[in-house]
């Protein structure tokens, strides 16, 4: 199962489908895709989500965890998080008006905790799919370490299905995590699994004794990036052509630790302005 990058809510009338066309089933064979949405207007959720059903979609995430200021200024994102009753009436909406299953990706607050133990309070008696929480505030963005302690109280106060969500980069992090929350039954992988996209199958194997000379096995995982990144490269650029490249420059952000680019190569990278050239110096890195 994977959670899209977050797509605007907005009324029917306004709505362009060509904007989804690298989410849509039919270019994630293999994968259940849950769209995430991300917006404040309960009746322009109502409107997206009607017209995404349309193409099979029957489960839908909303994002109010992002803290990029551009949205959180906006109150969207982590930037709704300080009113609750403006969460509970998309979520009214969303629930009486449509037969998805809908849930919800959040922080501890943008500036406090209270906000997320508030929102909580408000959306226990609703049936989510689940609640999904990174243990951060908004304002600290991805710095200082995650509270998991505030994360846990959470858990056992909610009457929904809890995700757990932030700093899982190895297995390590990933049994902390197992052991502070015993009952915890999902972790959702983000920047980890960018950062080594073998991750989820590291730690389905963690429990497993690993015999296999590791020099090979580093090998064998250069290997199969190629083949993934040469797959992802056919993809991205089928269904976006050269506007393809900004969201592919991001991902190099977090596919440099796979490969231990430097800075200085990837400000080079990062340089490149056409396709061609991005994709030749690409791949002289991970030679």
């Amino acid at each position: 199962m994977a959670v899209t990058p977050f797509l605007a809510v907005q009324e029917r009338l306004k709505l362009n489908v060509h904007k989804w066309q690298d989410v849509l089933p039919e270019n994630n064979l293999g994968w259940e895709i849950i769209p995430q949405l991300i917006g404040n207007h309960p009746s322009h959720f109502v409107d997206t989500i009607l017209e995404l059903q349309q193409f099979g979609y029957t489960r839908f995430n909303w994002n109010i965890g992002c803290p990029a200021h551009q949205v959180v200024r906006k109150q969207r994102g982590c930037g709704l998080m300080p009113y609750p009753e403006r969460v509970e009436a998309v979520v009214n909406e969303v629930l009486g008006k449509t037969d998805c299953r809908f849930s919800i990706k959040m922080r501890l607050g943008l500036k406090s905790p209270e906000e997320s133990f508030a929102i909580m309070e408000r959306l226990q008696d609703y049936p989510l799919d689940f609640l999904c929480i990174h243990p951060r505030l908004g304002v600290q963005e991805y710095e200082g370490k995650p509270d998991l302690e505030t994360f846990r109280r959470l858990f056992e106060m909610s009457r929904n299905r809890v995700v757990y969500s932030g700093d899982v980069f190895d297995v390590d992090s990933f049994q902390k995590i197992c052991a502070l929350v015993p009952d915890l039954q999902a972790i959702m992988l983000g920047r980890g699994i960018l950062r080594n996209i073998f991750l989820a199958e590291e730690l389905s194997n963690a429990s497993r004794v690993n015999t296999i000379d590791k020099s090979l096995l580093q090998n064998d995982l250069q290997e199969r990036f190629l083949h993934f990144y040469k797959d992802l490269e056919t993809m991205m650029f089928a269904t976006r052509g050269e506007h393809a490249l900004a969201p592919l420059k991001e991902l190099w952000h977090y596919f440099r630790f796979f490969w231990n680019v430097s800075d200085e190569n990837l400000q080079i990278l990062m340089r490149k302005t056409t396709w061609n050239e991005f994709s030749v110096f690409a791949y002289s890195l991970m030679h």
